[in-house]
């Protein structure tokens, strides 16, 4: 067992070894001891117990900057500008008496004594600092000495007194009857200079690194903060931090996502949201006019017409809904948009009306002798701009002769040719539209079924006909 001298703490530190059983009490042959304790292993040439030195079986006991020093049952990983300083081990001769104290140490008494290279000299003496700490094997005890001075001697400060030889760059330390040159923290001793340790290389910082001299400092990416222990970066919650999202935020890994609520969208700048003015996207969104509003939009339609669903709209029948101001000798006619008063009496010279919308002209008179029989009013209204050819209104004899042969034809009102008759059979023929119309229009056809009917004891045919006045209404829109 050696004494270990500690500059680097400041005092110097010895170990006695108490062999409470080894030296009183004679050993017997049948006596063995094999086992150690932990950092020690047996040897049976000394039969004592030796010390492991982990520095040289452990690879890389130490990392970073720090030395490994072996130590007594273990061993000490110090800063490398640190040095033990071992007692001297007197040399054994065969001669000599057998010692059961480990090398370095003699008898004296119930004890085994050693030192440090100043202590017992100079005035230096050996003071107890710590007691009974178990050492070896289980029949020795480990006592530490501090090594002091003697009222009459006084240790010199070779710092103080500048009696030393440490580099500007190095701090000198003073120790009981020593002193030690010492890098600063931050610093390694390489040769007798101090050179700054890069602690980047070690990655200590989770994201970037800063070397300085002496020391480090980590920081972090945009979007983290240092953790308390300024090594390790966490995610910065920007959305808690009043992130300048004009609507909603989400906090993601490392930074933040603005979004917008329904009806906007995301600004050049990535924060702001702005209202989609949904009307300007499209013409068909609407059926009649769109009308944007912040977030959203809606459709209206014209005087006249309701919203069907949102995008729709439907003509009003004001005639069913009363919303009308006829009066009750006006018939009420619904068409696009609006709706139009009639006189229920609306036949002319020489015809006579035998019901609201029928006037015949009396064979009597001699002046409805070139006349249509008959008249019969009708009304009826289409949407502007309607697709052409299209089948608008259907013309049907009532009571024709199995004989009779029928023709049909626009007798008045369709001056521009917009319309023409196709005759489907013997007693119907349909009223065609010819061009588009755009609205608000009026038109009043004359459309005329002529009869002809052969007389069996006459020989001439007998020729008859009717009119149907039919008043189309061509509304403003589209729908």
């Amino acid at each position: 067992m050696q004494g270990v001298c500690v500059p680097i703490l400041c005092v110097c530190i010895c170990v006695t070894v108490l062999l409470r059983s080894a030296i009183s009490q004679p050993r017997s042959e049948s006596d063995t001891y094999t086992e150690c304790t932990d950092g020690y292993h047996w040897d049976p040439q000394t039969e004592h117990c030796k010390d492991i030195n982990e520095c040289e079986t452990i690879p890389d006991a130490c990392k970073g900057e720090m030395k490994c020093f072996n130590h007594y049952g273990g061993y000490l990983c110090l800063p490398r500008s640190a040095s033990l300083i071992p007692a001297p081990e007197p040399p054994i001769t065969p001669a000599q008496p057998l010692n059961p104290c480990p090398l370095g140490y003699e008898p004296q008494g119930n004890s085994c004594v050693g030192g440090c290279l100043v202590c017992g000299s100079g005035g230096w003496r050996w003071t107890v600092m710590l007691h009974d700490a178990v050492f070896a094997h289980n029949n020795s005890i480990l006592n530490v000495y501090l090594c002091i001075a003697s009222p009459t001697n006084t240790d010199i400060d070779e710092c103080e007194r500048h009696e030393h030889d440490c580099q500007p760059s190095q701090e000198c330390i003073n120790s009981v009857g020593a002193f030690t040159c010492q890098c600063p923290d931050g610093y390694r001793k390489v040769g007798t200079e101090c050179v700054d340790i890069d602690e980047c290389r070690y990655r200590y910082c989770q994201h970037r690194c800063v070397n300085v001299p002496g020391s480090f400092s980590c920081q972090c990416e945009p979007g983290f903060q240092l953790a308390g222990n300024n090594r390790s970066c966490i995610d910065v919650n920007e959305c808690e931090m009043g992130a300048p999202c004009s609507q909603r935020c989400y906090n993601t890994y490392g930074t933040f996502l603005c979004r917008c609520d329904q009806g906007y969208e995301l600004g050049p700048d990535g924060f702001e949201c702005k209202d989609i003015d949904e009307c300007s996207y499209s013409s068909y969104l609407c059926q009649y006019q769109c009308v944007n509003e912040p977030g959203k939009f809606s459709c209206v339609c014209p005087e006249g017409y309701r919203l069907l669903g949102t995008r729709m709209c439907q003509d009003i029948n004001e005639c069913e809904t009363g919303e009308h101001e006829c009066t009750e000798t006006q018939n009420c006619v619904n068409i696009h948009g609006r709706y139009q008063c009639v006189d229920k009496n609306s036949c002319q010279e020489p015809y006579i009306q035998v019901s609201d919308n029928r006037c015949v002209c009396p064979v009597s008179n001699p002046a409805c002798r070139e006349l249509p029989f008959s008249i019969v009013h009708r009304y009826m209204s289409i949407t502007s701009e309607r697709s052409v050819p299209s089948d608008i209104f259907q013309i049907q004899a009532t009571s024709v002769s199995a004989r009779a042969y029928n023709t049909f034809r626009i007798r008045s009102g369709d001056e521009n040719g917009d319309f023409y008759i196709r005759q489907i059979n013997n007693i119907s023929a349909m009223l065609v539209l010819a061009r588009a119309v755009s609205g608000p229009r009026e038109y009043t056809l004359d459309l005329e079924m002529v009869s002809i009917n052969p007389l069996v004891n006459y020989q001439n045919n007998y020729q008859t006909s009717s009119a149907l006045r039919l008043s189309i209404y061509v509304g403003p829109y589209t729908f």
